[in-house]
């Protein structure tokens, strides 16, 4: 099935999982995609920043396209983002031959102007082909490229295979205002808007006028919940939610290897990964660190279960 405009709800970002050899290991990656399944997701994002896409190389990355292609029955993003356009449209084809719905595209970090901004997705469009749906990745905290809301109006006016923004600028709720403004003012095609950041500010983005998240937050379920509380106007059920699993929240969503060692660390707790290592160069969870999370996590128990951890 195609990526479309349409999509609406949860697509977690899957971190790829690693032997402590550095191997990957698909029989995790095969239980963590089951997972996704059984969670209620609206889709999957593979190869992304989170997914160590750039430590792969294009056979890794083929056969994990491969592997959640054969047991994921929803829309499947690929990460794509690469130096070069070769090496983007070599795995774009590749994924979209292999059963993807679409790719994510962040933006090189060498991009400053407006116009280099615009200039670089109409070449990763043609590039890609325009059969291939694509998600436009703006992550200024990552990438240290700003994109304006104008700047969004015209990739998604020039590129008509631009189906989804994936939000992650901070602070950024009034950039979904505005583009949900272009839409109402009929300057911008509908695109769908799904947030990023961990999550870290779905509860209010929701009432922005997001469609959902597509973040790695180590509980997806959870986010399945809140927005689906949002989407039926049950403002405080879905805020009483969001706040329980806050303070783990922001503990997880510490930017670059530390945040991703965090979630790892909590998907082999939760059994569903073998280990939590990532490809060097990496960070790993100090003793410290670890009793952290064991106590964020057995506070967010008291009111939600699927917090409890398996026993170490």
């Amino acid at each position: 099935m195609s990526l479309t405009s349409a999509i609406k709800g949860v697509i977690p970002i899957s971190p790829t999982p690693f032997f402590a050899d550095g191997r990957v290991d698909m029989d995790s990656m095969a239980r963590l995609t089951d997972h996704f399944g059984a969670s209620g997701v609206d889709g999957i994002t593979i190869l992304g920043q989170l997914g160590e896409a750039p430590k792969l190389d294009f056979q890794e990355a083929r056969a994990i396209v491969e592997l959640v292609a054969k047991r994921f029955r929803q829309p499947i993003v690929v990460g794509v983002s690469a130096p070069g356009f070769a090496a983007m449209r070599a795995l774009a084809r590749e994924a979209m031959e292999l059963g993807a719905s679409g790719v994510m595209i962040g933006p090189p970090n060498t991009l400053r102007t407006d116009d280099q901004i615009v200039g670089y997705y109409r070449q990763a469009a043609e590039a890609i082909g325009p059969d291939v749906p694509f998600v436009l990745q703006d992550y200024p905290l990552t990438f240290s490229v700003v994109m304006t809301p104008t700047v969004i109006k015209r990739i998604v006016t020039e590129n008509a295979n631009c189906v989804v923004l994936k939000h992650e600028d901070w602070p950024g709720l009034d950039k979904i205002t505005a583009l949900r403004g272009f839409e109402a003012d009929g300057s911008m095609r509908h695109i769908a808007i799904l947030v990023g950041n961990g999550g870290l500010f779905l509860d209010f983005e929701m009432e922005r006028g997001a469609d959902g998240a597509n973040t790695g937050y180590a509980f997806p379920e959870m986010l399945v919940d809140v927005v689906k509380l949002s989407a039926a106007g049950k403002r405080d059920a879905a805020h009483d939610l969001f706040d329980a699993h806050l303070p783990y929240l922001r503990y997880e969503q510490q930017q670059g290897p530390l945040g991703l060692a965090v979630r790892k660390w909590v998907y082999m707790r939760r059994g569903l990964i073998a280990c939590d290592a990532q490809r060097k160069p990496g960070a790993s969870l100090n003793a410290a660190a670890k009793g952290e999370v064991e106590y964020l996590l057995s506070r967010i128990a008291k009111t939600d279960s699927r917090a409890v951890l398996k026993a170490a």
